[in-house]
């Protein structure tokens, strides 16, 4: 049996920017991707800690060290400019295997510096 758990997430994010008039998607400094283990057109969930607003789409790569957090289409207006979020991408696993898995995660700080980095355990 195949489970979905949690690969990556960026807590706390900042949403830089938000661009209605886009065709979709997610904006991330290329060096929070990174962090995280995030990859170009994965999917993701967003969770908007101001509003309790949640929202799927994928992850396009922003310039390195911009910090940029940009909320593309639709999902402009789930969140503004200030909110913080909680960005979260998931795989699949191997409920023999869900023990071993250690999501990475990143907590940031209103400028979308990493404040603090780890690989999380489920338990």
């Amino acid at each position: 049996m195949l489970l979905r758990v949690l690969k990556s997430k960026l807590h706390m994010a900042a949403v830089t920017q938000t661009e209605l008039h886009y065709h979709g998607s997610v904006t991330i400094d290329r060096d929070l991707m990174d962090a995280v283990g995030l990859l170009p057109y994965e999917q993701v969930l967003i969770a908007n800690c101001e509003n309790g607003l949640r929202g799927e789409s994928y992850v396009i790569e922003g310039e390195r060290g911009s910090g940029a957090i940009q909320m593309n289409g639709a999902l402009a207006r789930l969140a503004q400019k200030g909110d913080r979020l909680i960005i979260l991408a998931f795989a699949y696993s191997e409920a023999e295997d869900v023990s071993s898995v250690r999501p990475q995660v990143a907590i940031l700080d209103d400028q979308n510096k990493i404040i603090e980095q780890f690989a999380g355990e489920i338990t």
